[in-house]
């Protein structure tokens, strides 16, 4: 999405000229660069935080010629989204691939799982003589 495309969307929903909205957009953005030139850190609840975090110098290898070289120390604009941003970007994900963490098995992993993990049976959570019983 482009910040045109954001400066439209902002306009028609609250009824302002798109020429009004875009200058409050750049205005936010400005405000936002310059905190982050001041060192200043922007959290922003529910969406994120932005900060400014000096990488480390480092070696490294140009892939080119193999030779190592010397990558010097910079600063980084760095981005943490929300709690609110998280969660729906987690929904959007298990909307469009599922839920990893409930997968199926496939039929290959299935077995593998069933000869490798022990079931524990008796009324309690180990068995009637306080050890974990192989799966039948």
């Amino acid at each position: 999405m482009t910040k045109k495309e954001i400066v439209k969307a902002i306009a028609d929903e609250i009824g302002l000229t798109q020429l009004k909205t875009k200058e409050i957009v750049q205005k936010t953005f400005d405000a936002i660069i310059d905190a982050l030139v001041e060192g200043r850190r922007i959290e922003l609840r529910n969406f994120g935080v932005f900060e400014v975090k000096e990488r480390a110098a480092r070696k490294a290898r140009n892939p080119r010629t193999g030779q190592r070289v010397h990558v010097p120390a910079k600063l980084v604009v760095t981005f943490k989204p929300g709690k609110e941003m998280e969660e729906r970007v987690r929904q959007l994900q298990i909307e469009q691939f599922g839920n990893p963490a409930v997968a199926e098995p496939t039929s290959d992993e299935e077995e593998t799982v069933d000869q490798r993990t022990p079931h524990i049976t008796g009324d309690g959570p180990l068995g009637a003589h306080g050890e974990m019983e192989p799966h039948p």
